[in-house]
């Protein structure tokens, strides 16, 4: 689940960067380079979609990263000494025992 929210969280990151950088500081953007009077798509509808679409995709990307920190996997994260004593004590398990000295009389 974790995986595939931070997947998302990427594709939703790359699409709103491609959307702001289409845009233009100066409200033209994408429609400057369309200047003639009878093409589909108007001036103020191509930044009010250019708009929305940013702001879809900003809500998108705060629910996504609110939807991960809640599904991060919890029971695969140690600190370095739990891990440390674990491998100490798996360690200790595996090793054949030492042989006991012979006691002198």
């Amino acid at each position: 689940m974790y995986v595939t929210i931070s997947v998302l969280i990427l594709i939703v990151s790359f699409l709103m960067m491609l959307v702001v950088l289409v845009q233009n500081s100066k409200g033209g953007g994408l429609v400057s380079n369309f200047s003639s009077q009878n093409q589909i798509l108007g001036v103020r509808k191509t930044t009010d979609f250019l708009e929305k679409a940013t702001w879809t995709l900003a809500a998108l990307l705060v629910v996504f990263c609110l939807a991960s920190s809640l599904s991060i996997p919890k029971n695969g994260v140690q600190s370095a000494g739990q891990a440390d004593t674990q491998m100490r004590s798996q360690i200790e398990n595996t090793l054949p025992a030492a042989p006991e000295a012979p006691v002198a009389e």
